[in-house]
Parts: C-alpha cells; structure tokens; sequence
C-alpha cells in the first residue's frame, strides 16, 4: 500500500514538473557571464534582487555568486553586459539597532532563485528577504529572526563609476515615500519611484552622507516582534503620479503569494515556446537560454502607454509598450530573429520602439538604454530588426514608416557615424579620425544590405541599387597578400605595421577592429558569403583558411588582452558576437562535418549549468539565443534572409510551438555522444541541403537530423 502510494506521488511529481522548474538564475553569475539571480516579469522594467558589488567590470551586473558579503538589494541591472550601470534605489534590512556599514554576510545555502523570484538569509542581519515582481512593481517580504524589526533606505545607489545628479524624496506619512532622481552613468536619465509599506514604520533616522552624494540615507523602525513587513517599489520614468498608478494597477493588495504566481505563469508561457527532451542538464541550459532572451528588451512604458524618451521628453508608445535597454549590436544576430519568429507581436512591438526613438533622435537605436542614447558599439544594427520586421509585416510596423527611419539613420551623418566619408572612400578610412574602420565598414555592409532589401520590396529602385552598392565596401578591405581584412587610409594605402593578432577594443582605446582582431573580423560578411568565399579563393581555400582560425593561439604579448574576447577555441571567440556566426560557415562552404564538429565544442566547453557556466557576456540574450537556435540545429547566418544554415542538433528532440499554432518537431536521431554528424536532413520526408527557410519553419512539421560518427 505505502509503496503503491509512493509510487503514485511520483508520477503526480513528475507529470506536474514544468518547463519553469529547470531554469537556474544563477548560470552566468559568475565568470565573464554578468547575469544576475533576480526576481523579474517577462520584459519587464524592473530586476529586483541582490547586490554584493557595485564597482568594477566583475560587477556590470552587481552581482558575481561567489561573493558571500550582500550589500543590499537594488530594484534594476543590466543582463550581462560590459558595461555598468543602473543597481537603483537599494534597500537592506536588519535586525539590530543603527550602525554605518548594513551589509551582512548571507547564508549561501539558503539563497533561492527561480524566475520571478528570489530569496537569501542573512546571517549578520538576522532577517530572511524574498522577492517577487511585476512588470514595475518590486514586491519585498522581510521575515526578522529577533523582535528589532528595522529597515535601511539608499537613494545614493547606482552601479558603476557613476552618480546621482540630483534627487527629490519625500515622506509622504508612516507607509509611504516617493521621489523623482537623475542619475549619470552610461546615459543620463531619470526615473521616478512610489514606496508603500504594510507596517506603518514608529520611527525614521536620516543617516549623514558623504557629501558628494546628492540623495538621502534613511533607517525606518518598526514596531517590535509582529508578521513579516511587506514593501512594495514602483518605477516609472514619467512621474510619481506614474509610478503610483503602476502599483494600484498591478499590485493593487498584498498578497505576495498572488504575484509571485502571476509571475510564473507569464514565465512558464515564455518557457513553454518549445518543449525539449534531453537530460536534466540539458534542460536546465536550454530553458535558463530562453529565460535569459526574454528578461529584456525592457517596457520603461507607465500602464498607461506614457515614458521619458531619448529628447527627454514625454511620449505615449504607439503600441502601449515601449522597450528600451536594446544591445544591438549583440542581439541583431539570433536573439532578434528568435523574437520575429516565435513571438511576432513583441517583435513588431520592439520595431515600433525603435522607430518611435529614430522619431525622438533623429537616427535609430544604436545602444539604448532607459530610452537614451548611449552610443556604444558601431553600425546601426536596430536596421536589420526593423528591415526583418517590415518584410515579414509583424503586427503594426508600417513598411513605408519603417523604410524612412532606416534610410535617415543609414544617409544623415550623426555622432560617430559619418556617411559622407563612408561614400567618398567606399569604406572608412584607418587614418580619418574614426578608429575601429575595419570592423566599421564591414558591419555597416550588413546594414545597408538589410535596407537595400526594404527599398526593393517597396520598389524603391534607385535607392536599392545605391544602398547595395554599399553592401559591397567590404571588397575594399580584403588584401590579397594576407587573406585578411584591414586598415586601409585614405591615400589607398594599407596601414602598416600591420598585426593581425592584435586585439582592438573600442572606439576610445584604438586600432581597426571592435574587441577583436583581423582574424576575427575577415569572416564577418554576413550578406555575402559567396561573395567572401570568392575573396578568399574558393571554397577549398576558404576551408583552410578557417581551419587556421581554430588552431592559431599566438600568445598574449601578440594579441593583447581585452576582457570581451573570450572563449577561445584557436582565435575563434564564442565569448564575443562577431564570431557567433563563423562555425556554420564551414555548412556554406560544403563542409557541414567540421561544422559539427565546432558546434560540439562549443556546447561542450562553453554552456554548463554552474554559475561560471557562461563563457562571455550574456549580452542581453545573444549569447543565449546562439544555444537555442544551435541546439536544436540551424542558426540565422544572416538574419533578415528568411533562411537557417543546418548545422548539427545537440539534443534529442525539440517542438517548436509556433505563433500560427503550428508545430515544428526537430529530431537527431541517433544522437550520442560520438554521433555528433549529420548523415541526412530531412523536412517532412523531403530532403534538405544546407539550409531552411523561415516559411517552412512556420509551416510545421518534421525536422529529422540522422546523426552517425566520423566512421560511418
């Protein structure tokens, strides 16, 4: 009988386990990864969880794992970017009397993170945290161990080396408190907040501040012993009125329990998008890699449609949502295709974004964030979003609309992108003022590629053929003598010395490559590989040349280092965008077997389910988006051609459920762990060569990988 019954509440266990229950929050955290444990809605504006540092690159996030010392915890982060910023308004509380320093060692075996939530005890400060959210609402229970029920207040807070310009608080009565701050980081921005509390504090100490800090420091005090004490934050970017109505609408009571379950099923209907099977650590990686893409793009939209826009002004969103916090020129390559795809509505919903801020700005979003215009990184790859977007005509993106903000971000010089040199020299010259030309010309290649599409479909003639002609800069740069692309000044010449190894940074720091170097960079013709094949001297050439790429590991008094570029097999660098698309090139240049075999590599080295599981930034979903697409075999080498190139599948088997209400069933059979290459493709019993098309992803059906050793 006690095994009868047993055995029937494992089977309600286990038909009762959802897609939710394998995430793990904490892959990333550690390492290069620069994700957080945070309690989060789907796309939501706030990320409340746990700070443990707020300086330095370990911290672009304010949080690394394997830190035991909490600082507090803090209402927004960056989801593992290379640059620090936001950790806003940090709260902390405490069960002992007043004193300098709140943080508190925290017992690591008690910290809990699931989608939606988060929980820690400690240890010092003698109280239990958890959290949960809403899209704007941070929602706090404190649960104190003794009778001093206390609770700390930094208005001060912010990640990074930044600051707080200036700030408006008031205590509105013993519950309730709002303000309005300005903060400069990466942007400068504003944002608005609303704090109510469900126990009515009997006492409140402003604390002294450095005075170079521009907010207030506040210790509330409740009344001994009691229940739990329940808070709620709100943000808005318009108002207090704004953050306050964000509360009433979505959190109207306190129920903590009602919320978190809201939550988890706007996550679970996220992480129901496709169903895997495969191992436990299979899903646990391929499930936190879809939680991860949709913790961002962000809603800085009030409910009632209203935000702060890039010219500080306050605008109301077309579509009742409007994303900010968009790292283009990592996402353009496979998160934003996976958006298109599987969710079209935010897919449109975020082209809308994007060409209301071109609207603000004058130009398309290159790096935003908070709705502001922080100019990182180079081309303006929210085109290809906006261009895929309106080809596939994505629910209210106006193609005409659309084509205006890619054509004025593309032709109206702006700051760092000047398209009358572009057009004089046909690339961007090494000694023009601008570093990174190489990297430079070759990206925006691709954006004119994509915009060239646009103007043809809407029989734009003249426009197409001039913007083409750009695709094709690249040309200019290839040197035949190296097989590589690089610097070339404006007299024609080659920059000499010439170091094909060595690691460019960023605009500020020098050389012709973005985080990489020439052998990274050669490869990056995403609208033309035939075209790049043929620079290179044929497919055989190419193949060896790419070979080249995986073996070469000069040591580091060749290359430099640059924290960015990681994850190296050779001088190819997962840990870094510019080289996501490289391993499907071998399928394109007729060897899909050392495709596969990359491929594996990469899973196998580069994706685990531990806190240093990530082998580079997050990047707001790209480093993601590879692994899913790649898992389950085919990765948009360009991503606004409507095509996959088939690579190798890693698991089982995947449904894909699409928007239509078709389904896909992706299956390698066959697949172990020396099967990893593909003897034949097949969709619905008809054979595939080296790629799929987006329309017969969404027709549905059957996607059958064989998979067989290097042997058979």
């Amino acid at each position: 009988m006690t095994r009868r019954f047993s055995l029937l509440f494992l089977l309600v266990a286990i038909s009762c386990t959802q897609n939710i229950d394998f995430v793990n929050p904490f892959i990333g955290t550690d390492y290069n990864g620069h994700t957080f444990p945070c309690a989060c809605y789907p796309l939501g504006y706030i990320q409340a969880g746990p700070t443990t540092g707020m300086q330095g690159w370990d911290y672009c996030s304010g949080y690394r794992h394997s830190d035991t010392l909490m600082l507090g915890f803090t209402q927004t982060r960056l989801n593992g970017t290379g640059c620090a910023d936001l950790g806003d308004l940090m709260v902390m509380p405490f069960s002992s009397a007043a004193r300098e320093n709140y943080a508190s060692l925290m017992d690591k075996f008690s910290e809990k993170a699931t989608p939606g939530y988060y929980s820690v005890h400690l240890k010092e400060n003698a109280v239990t945290t958890e959290i949960t959210s809403s899209p704007h609402v941070a929602f706090y229970r404190f649960t104190y161990d003794g009778n001093l029920r206390n609770l700390y207040l930094d208005f001060n807070s912010i990640v990074g080396r930044n600051s707080i310009l200036s700030s408006e608080v008031k205590v509105l009565d013993n519950n309730r408190i709002e303000g309005c701050l300005k903060a400069k980081g990466w942007v400068k921005r504003s944002y608005c907040f609303a704090i109510s509390l469900d126990t009515d504090f009997a006492s409140m100490d402003t604390l002294a501040t450095d005075e170079s800090l521009n907010a207030p420091r506040y210790a509330l005090h409740f009344p001994e012993a009691g229940k739990p004490v329940q808070m709620k934050i709100s943000f808005s970017t318009v108002s207090t009125e704004g953050a306050w109505e964000n509360m009433r609408t979505e959190v109207p009571g306190w129920s903590f329990s009602s919320v978190l379950a809201k939550t988890r099923d706007e996550w679970e209907k996220v992480l129901s998008l496709i169903d895997i099977d495969g191992s436990d650590s299979q899903k646990t990686n391929f499930y936190t890699a879809l939680y991860h893409l949709y913790i961002q793009p962000n809603n800085i939209a009030d409910v009632d449609g209203r935000y702060n826009g890039a010219d500080n002004q306050i605008h109301t969103a077309e579509t009742g949502r409007h994303f900010s916090t968009l790292s283009q020129w990592d996402t353009f390559r496979a998160a934003d295709p996976f958006y298109n795809l599987m969710t079209p509505e935010f897919g449109g919903e975020l082209a809308v974004s994007m060409i209301q801020q071109c609207e603000e700005q004058g130009f398309l979003p290159i790096w935003a964030l908070c709705g502001k215009e922080n100019y990182c990184m180079i081309g303006n790859h929210s085109v290809p979003h906006v261009v895929d977007a309106a080809l596939m005509g994505l629910p209210g993106v106006d193609a005409e609309k659309a084509y205006a903000a890619v054509r004025q971000s593309l032709t109206v010089s702006h700051r760092r992108s000047d398209w009358e040199l572009y057009d004089q020299y046909g690339y961007f010259p090494c000694d023009a003022g601008f570093n990174e030309s190489v990297s430079k010309t070759l990206e925006c290649g691709f954006d004119d590629y994509c915009a060239a599409l646009l103007a043809e479909k809407l029989g734009k003639t003249e426009d197409a053929e001039f913007i083409f002609k750009r695709s094709q800069y690249y040309h200019t740069l290839f040197d035949p003598s190296t097989g590589l692309a690089r610097g070339k000044q404006k007299d024609g010449q080659w920059r000499e010395p010439f170091f094909p190894f060595s690691y460019a940074h960023d605009y500020k720091t020098g050389g012709d490559y973005t985080e990489g170097n020439a052998w990274q960079y050669t490869w990056h013709v995403l609208q033309d590989v035939d075209g790049l094949i043929a620079e290179l001297g044929g497919k055989e050439a190419f193949v060896e040349k790419l070979d080249s790429l995986f073996v070469f590991s000069p040591d580091e008094g060749l290359t430099g280092r640059v924290p960015d570029v990681s994850g190296l097999i050779g001088q190819y660098a997962h840990g870094n965008e510019p080289s996501h698309h490289v391993a499907y090139l071998y399928t394109l240049a007729d060897r899909p077997d050392r495709a596969a075999e990359v491929i594996r590599e990469v899973f196998n080295r580069f994706y685990t389910p531990t806190p240093d599981g990530l082998c580079g930034n997050e990047d707001c979903g790209q480093m993601s988006a590879w692994y899913l697409f790649s898992a389950c075999g085919f990765y948009p080498v360009n991503p606004v051609s409507g095509e996959y190139i088939l690579g190798a599948p890693q698991i089982p088997s995947a449904t894909w459920n699409l928007p239509n209400g078709k389904q896909l069933k992706v299956v390698a059979k066959g697949l172990d762990a020396s099967h990893l290459y593909v003897s034949s493709v097949t969709l619905n019993g008809q054979a595939l060569t080296d790629r799929i098309t987006r329309d017969q992803i969404l027709a549905g059906g059957t996607l059958l990988f064989t998979m067989c050793s290097n042997e058979e």
